[in-house]
């Protein structure tokens, strides 16, 4: 049973999902307001505001004044920014007992880190091929893990929440991206619909089995398929001659998952090399069949429950040396066949 101070948490991280989640329009005034007293801290005049409607939008096409050669989340204000949020984590981190700092970043910082990279990070990604970009430091300043992770161990330890975080906080629940130039701010607007579903500790994930999982109000869209972003084809119309065109093996992975694998081995037309009764999973049938040069496929059941109840059959990649599929079952559980046939049933 959870503590007081553990119920509160999870409502903290529960409340600070929402928002960075959120597909609510920003509250714009509230945005500019939070992000001109930013401004003030480093020791700059209030910016011009230019908001757009997608990441897409504010990378591809920058007001005037705004352009440039250079990297748009490495201009020295968003330096000069960045700074300043170091210098806030240090100060209001120095004196926190180390069992609230611990609670607060397992129950809260990490579930919201690890949201902020499965479902905000991969529209940013997606609208900027510049892939080393990716881990910019502006970016880590945007999450609002941090401001989070801050505001909750003022809350739960009773402690006041500094100007400074107050500003960051408002800032980062009124927004979603924004780059920070001399005398201009871009600022996009929140997605008008993202689809998410749970992952481990408290973290979501995008994800949508029809149509888009993230889609901006200028029409920019984002798939993804359990968290792993994909073409649109891979939702929309996944086909067996798409999958063998594919050169990407994890966007290949997901469009046999979405079309299911025991369709997939049909309409491919896979040579049925073997069957046999899964002794690791009583009453399930395990199906090996030929797959590409030097691979097979087996075909399997897995042991536990879908939330819906049904139980998910997903295919393995296995050497095409084995044909038995108890020993290619086994090999992908780094066993001997002889001691999977002897297991329990597995989950």
């Amino acid at each position: 049973m959870r503590d007081p101070a553990q119920r509160e948490a999870a409502g903290i991280r529960a409340d600070w999902l929402d928002h960075a989640c959120s597909t609510r329009p920003a509250d714009r005034a509230a945005a500019e307001t939070a992000i001109s007293g930013l401004y003030r801290l480093i020791g700059r005049d209030r910016p011009r505001f230019h908001w757009v409607s997608s990441p897409l939008a504010a990378l591809a096409t920058l007001p005037p004044g705004v352009r440039g050669n250079g990297d748009p989340a490495d201009h020295p204000v968003a330096r000069e920014l960045t700074s300043a949020s170091l210098d806030l984590r240090l100060v209001s981190t120095g004196h926190v007992p180390a069992a609230l700092d611990r609670l607060v970043s397992w129950e809260i910082s990490r579930p919201l880190a690890a949201t902020v990279e499965r479902v905000l990070h991969p529209a940013l990604r997606a609208a900027d091929e510049r892939r080393s970009r990716w881990r910019a430091p502006w970016y880590e300043t945007l999450s609002p893990a941090w401001v989070a992770h801050l505001h909750a161990l003022a809350r739960l330890g009773g402690g006041p929440v500094d100007e400074r975080l107050g500003l960051w906080r408002a800032a980062m629940r009124q927004t979603s991206w924004w780059w920070p130039r001399d005398g201009v701010c871009v600022i996009t607007e929140r997605p008008v619909t993202l689809h998410t579903e749970p992952a481990e500790a408290g973290a979501l994930r995008l994800h949508a089995d029809a149509g888009p999982a993230v889609r901006y109000a200028d029409g920019w869209e984002v798939h993804a398929w359990h968290g792993t972003v994909v073409p649109r084809w891979v939702i929309d119309a996944p086909s067996v001659g798409h999958i063998e065109r594919e050169p990407n093996i994890e966007v290949r992975r997901c469009a046999i998952e979405r079309l299911g694998w025991g369709e997939y081995l049909d309409r491919a037309g896979l040579r049925l090399v073997a069957t046999a009764a899964d002794p690791g999973n009583p009453g399930s049938e395990l199906r090996l069949y030929d797959y590409r040069p030097g691979s097979r496929v087996l075909l399997a059941v897995n042991g536990s429950l879908e939330r819906d109840g049904t139980r998910r059959r997903y295919g393995l990649t296995v050497p095409g040396f084995l044909d038995d599929p108890v020993a290619a079952a086994a090999w992908s559980y780094g066993l001997p066949a002889a001691h999977y046939a002897q297991l329990a049933r597995r989950t």
